[in-house]
């Protein structure tokens, strides 16, 4: 599709966009039952999280904890007065028939995300409000027999809901919003921010207008996108699209779409020509919920270094550079390594080794760094080495993959592999002489002019040392004899 921006500059977009954050309490969020994904079907279920008549839910408090605790996190007020209400609508893993949320009076408003733009300056995204509510269960629809079957387990599951206000203008921005909150969350410890099994789900608002419009134009809802990229060639497509439509004298109807990653389009799923009426109540099985300063405060003291935290002092105290540390604190896992391996080597090295070899490898091998054999400290005794000149470059990166595959000790594995580098100066020079007395014809052109040729005098001698040879010395002693 043509790229519209270009064709024209005089629309807009306006995107809003809802998350939701499944949250990693011991038990859902208004009965007992454990709160573990990936369980056999209907095994952690109850009267309670499946809608028996006459069961009663009973608030789980550390969801509360969770939901302060993320507002606080994101500047948000925390509403001293909570309610919960019931938002009826039918669909088959809805046992009651409606859903427990918070209306009115959400725990967490009027907050902001503060990202980063593409020139360096910051922009804060706002939100209108978080609030507490249970999942639905899940669907399970088997093509062979043309069934649909019905798991609970996720039944009363405890969400977060994470509402923006419409201040993202474009893909970029959505993408560093969407990467932003799952960094907050996960550093928080709240939520497992895992998109494919569905605990960090985005549902993405985008609308358009021109420049001059007072007024935001139809919203179509993009549903169920599991991957910040795809997210964002969803909002590309459909900003074009949108556009496409209007440009042509077409309209726009209120709808929820679909993406398809393969084919990158959308498709309507539903049309929503006119506001679902949820016709919401208070739920009459739930007290009104008193928080006061002293939980507040309490968990105020509780919240752990946050990512904007870590990134300027990672900065500040590593010397690495923005870019290195905005890498890193997308991942807590991977900026907590990176803390870890720095205790045992102070080397500027670390990061390069880290964002390259470590990161290049997980990726190639589809695992993950808890699941990797290459640890801080292990890691750490390999730069050390090299930087020692116990081993050169390419033994290093063969020592690293040796750990990363089979692990063991760095240094037990240079002595049994003989990978310790060739550094007697007599070995070299005779390994020199014996090369260039061997090629007269390349030493004379060399001479004559031909520069290139020095490339070919060191990979003879790396590979008369098998690779182990002092890439300096061989390099100095080379131009010594050469000259």
């Amino acid at each position: 599709m043509a790229d519209q921006k270009a064709h024209f500059p005089e629309y807009v977009a306006n995107i809003g966009i809802e998350v939701h954050v499944q949250l990693t309490t011991k038990s859902k969020i208004f009965c007992s039952c454990a709160n573990i994904p990936g369980q056999e079907a209907n095994q952690n279920i109850c009267h309670i999280c499946t809608g028996q008549p006459g069961s009663l839910p009973v608030l789980n408090k550390k969801v509360v904890d969770c939901a302060i605790m993320a507002g606080l996190a994101t500047n948000c007020s925390i509403n001293k007065h909570n309610s919960f209400a019931r938002k009826h609508y039918f669909y088959p893993d809805l046992p009651k028939n409606y859903q427990i949320t918070q209306s009115d009076e959400p725990i967490c408003s009027n907050g902001y995300i503060p990202i980063k733009l593409e020139d360096g300056s910051i922009k804060k995204i706002r939100l209108i409000r978080i609030h507490m509510e249970e999942d639905a269960g899940k669907s399970i629809h088997t093509g062979i027999t043309n069934e649909s079957l019905i798991d609970f387990n996720r039944t009363g599951t405890p969400l977060l809901e994470v509402v923006s206000h419409p201040d993202i203008s474009n893909s970029y921005e959505a993408r560093e919003y969407l990467k932003a909150l799952h960094a907050i969350v996960t550093y928080l410890g709240i939520s497992t921010g895992n998109m494919e099994e569905g605990a960090f789900r985005a549902d993405t608002n985008i609308s358009v207008r021109k420049k001059d419009c007072p007024t935001l134009g139809t919203k179509i809802e993009l549903k169920n996108i599991n991957s910040f990229k795809y997210i964002a060639d969803a909002i590309d497509y459909e900003f074009d699209r949108q556009i496409s439509v209007l440009v042509s004298g077409g309209h726009l109807t209120l709808e929820t779409r679909l993406w398809d990653s393969k084919e990158k389009k959308s498709y309507v799923m539903r049309s929503k020509e006119e506001a679902a009426d949820y016709r919401y109540f208070l739920d009459p099985d739930l007290p009104l919920l008193d928080i006061d300063d002293a939980w507040i405060s309490s968990i105020k003291r509780q919240l752990p270094e946050l990512p904007q935290e870590k990134f300027n002092r990672l900065i500040k105290e590593k010397g690495i550079s923005q870019y290195e540390a905005s890498i890193l604190i997308e991942d807590r896992e991977l900026a907590n390594f990176f803390e870890e391996a720095t205790k045992y080597s102070s080397s500027k090295q670390i990061i390069n080794w880290i964002l390259r070899d470590l990161l290049g490898y997980i990726k190639e091998q589809k695992t993950s760094l808890l699941q990797c054999k290459v640890t801080p400290i292990k890691l750490a005794a390999i730069v050390d080495m090299l930087e020692k000149g116990t081993i050169n470059g390419p033994a290093a990166k063969e020592l690293f993959l040796m750990v990363a595959q089979e692990g063991g000790q760095p240094a037990e594995l240079v002595k049994a592999k003989g990978l310790e580098q060739v550094d007697s100066l007599d070995e070299l020079e005779k390994i020199i002489k014996d090369i260039l007395a061997q090629n007269p014809q390349e030493v004379e052109r060399y001479k004559a002019g031909t520069e290139k040729l020095f490339g070919f005098f060191v990979g003879q001698a790396m590979a008369k040392t098998k690779g182990k040879g002092n890439p300096k010395l061989i390099n100095e002693l080379l131009k010594k004899h050469l000259a």
